[in-house]
């Protein structure tokens, strides 16, 4: 066994798919320095007995199920820090982020006199975080407790006694330093100048600036503060920002910005984009989402050449498709959804781009034909127009989207992370499908999605589509194409929805609509469709409004129109009675049918002018009938 091996120094069991609690007996492996159980599905309480292992220094443990509280690991006999026994610190790296941790942070955290990086991100911590969780963590470097229900509480004056270069609290209520009521609302007003926190650029020492600051999910208001230019990673996104971007962005500063990474979504920034982005050339990702930007792109842009996400959505932005994106070719998505762009979209769109996932232009004023360049995008994903202006044919070439067709790119899944940090500041998008806009992120590089919907576009539905076998969701819905829907639709086997309502589309619904087995939404309506829809588990399924306003029959459109759409209460109370003239009355019903029958029939049969009138009567209400109802 693994356990009686006193000597061990690495154990590394990750990704093993492990599940259960860490047995007791890990404790007699006294020689232990690196232990690494993360991205398994252990559970249950942390091991207390883990503070025997006094010469451990790596402890990773992320990515699990562990629950319970962080103190667990700190019994009253713990080696990790200085005791009674003589015995130093030894852990400097403690990794516990991703599982569901509760409670708070114990202050025991605060003796770790060598721990260099503390990760408790994404758990379910909660309560009072005070300067003693702190006390001797002189080497701490790297800090990351985001995604907790935490508070910071500080006095104004305090110098932490690290100098750190990554602060992760996002999500965490940061309270006035002087406040008494450890409930104590968020600060609300302007954030500190973090250019010049001494905690974060050393205290003369050297200089120490911090590379990653997550600050997102907080009430911070006033103007953007500034930042040191060793910043990589800023995160101020959801929060309440308010005024320009000029005196953030135009600082003049000796040198340049190393900033890679910029959230500034979901404040309430105004103003026009500042022309001055030369002081930004190693920007990759750049989220301005859902604030009140006015007013165009500005030219400096082009200079941002390693750009790889731009977010722009839901601003009151204009003016024509921005060209200053034109050497940003590293881009892999594109989001300007919402604003106010107008014109033509440029042909150089689909031949600037060559690793292009995500475009997404939807709600704007765009108009003019769709260029045939843009399916030179081979890897593109998501492609939604939706919401403009869009006239003529769909382009016939809309097959070439190589991702579309294997339902994968060729841009490797890493490099849609856009953090050094593991598991943090994935891409993401919102995307409409299903009748809802949803926000993909986790299985973002898995979706597929095509929206052209609510435009003016006009012709057939191109047979290429067929190709797209890895295509989603699909909507064309709102516009005016006429002509048949491609009969082998079929073949598109992973379809999880369609919204081709709205439109002039005639003929029967194909019968290889039967075949896709993974449909859970489909709208149909408002066409001239006729005919029977197809039998499948699927299509019978759906709500009979995905094929109201055409001349289709059959399930789920059939109703019992006899009993006014209601079906028939068959219930009744017997006795003997009953059944009496239940019997009497199937027996008068037989004697009147047979009457009836010969009476009508033996005329018939031996009058030949009333059978030819009788059967040119029939044929007449045939035709009349065909006349009004739907062929099936």
């Amino acid at each position: 066994m693994v356990f009686d091996l006193s000597n061990l120094e690495y154990l590394a069991l990750t990704n093993s798919s492990i599940e259960g609690a860490i047995s007791s007996k890990i404790g007699n492996i006294t020689n232990l320095k690196y232990l690494y159980l993360f991205d398994n599905m252990l559970s249950g309480k942390l091991p207390n007995l883990i503070g025997k292992l006094k010469k451990l220094e790596y402890l990773y443990l992320s990515n699990n199920l562990f629950d319970g509280e962080v103190s667990e690991l700190f019994n009253g006999r713990s080696n990790f820090f200085k005791a009674e026994m003589g015995n130093s610190s030894s852990l400097s790296y403690l990794y516990l982020g991703y599982n569901k941790l509760t409670v708070t942070l114990p202050k025991s955290l605060g003796q770790l006199s060598v721990l260099e990086e503390l990760y408790i991100h994404h758990n379910r911590l909660e309560g009072v975080v005070t300067e003693s969780h702190f006390s001797e963590l002189t080497q701490l470097k790297i800090f990351s407790a985001y995604r907790n229900s935490l508070t910071l509480k500080v006095s104004g004056n305090w110098i932490p006694p690290f100098q750190s270069r990554d602060i992760e609290i996002g999500g965490w209520n940061i309270v006035a330093p002087n406040s008494e009521d450890d409930n104590a609302k968020p600060i609300c007003c302007e954030i500190p100048i973090i250019s010049t926190a001494s905690w974060l650029v050393g205290n003369g020492d050297g200089l120490h600036n911090p590379g990653f600051m997550y600050l997102g999910f907080n009430k911070f208001s006033g103007p953007l503060p500034l930042i040191p230019t060793t910043v990589t990673e800023l995160d101020l996104s959801n929060n309440s920002f308010s005024k320009g971007l000029s005196n953030f962005l135009c600082e003049s500063k000796d040198g340049s910005y190393n900033l890679d990474y910029l959230n500034l979504g979901e404040n309430d920034l105004s103003e026009e984009i500042p022309d001055c982005w030369m002081n930004w050339p190693r920007l990759r990702v750049l989220i301005l989402r859902d604030n009140n930007l006015i007013s165009g792109i500005p030219r400096s842009m082009k200079v941002l050449s390693n750009m790889q996400s731009l977010d722009f959505r839901r601003n009151r932005l204009n003016g024509l498709f921005p060209s200053s994106l034109g050497n940003c070719t590293k881009l892999h998505k594109i989001d300007l959804a919402e604003n106010e762009f107008v014109g033509k979209l440029p042909s150089w769109l689909g031949l600037r781009f060559p690793t292009l996932i995500f475009l997404i232009l939807r709600s704007n004023k765009f108009d003019g034909e769709l260029p045939q360049e843009l399916c030179h995008l081979k890897d593109l994903q998501i492609l939604d127009l939706a919401n403009n202006a869009f006239v003529g044919i769909i382009p016939r070439c809309i097959g070439n989207f190589s991702a579309m067709v294997k339902g994968k790119k060729d841009v490797e899944d890493y490099e849609l992370y856009y953090s050094f940090i593991v598991g943090v500041q994935r891409e993401s998008a919102m995307v409409m499908t299903k009748g809802n806009m949803y926000q993909y992120d986790t299985i973002l590089a898995l979706f597929t999605s095509m929206d052209m919907s609510s435009n003016n576009l006009s012709g057939d539905i191109p047979v290429s589509l067929i190709r797209l076998a890895g295509l989603r969701s699909f909507n064309i819905s709102k516009n005016n194409l006429i002509g048949r829907i491609p009969n082998d639709v079929g073949d598109m086997k992973v379809l999880e929805s369609v919204d081709i309502s709205e439109n002039q589309l005639y003929g029967q619904i194909p019968r290889s609509f039967s075949s896709l087995f993974t449909l859970s939404y489909l709208n149909l309506s408002d066409n001239n469709l006729s005919g029977m829809i197809p039998l499948s588990t699927q299509l019978q399924s759906f709500d009979p409004t995905s094929f109201q306003g055409n001349k289709l029959c059959g399930i789920p459109l059939l109703v019992n129109y006899s009993s006014g759409g209601k079906t028939p209460n068959h219930e009744y109370e017997e006795d003997e009675s009953d059944k009496d003239e239940v019997d009497w009355f199937y027996i008068s019903m037989a004697i009147g049918f047979s009457l009836s029958f010969w009476g009508v029939s033996g005329s018939l049969l031996f009058k030949r002018s009333w059978r030819h009138a009788y059967f040119r009567f029939l044929d007449h209400s045939w035709e009349m009938l065909l006349a009004k109802a739907p062929i099936c």
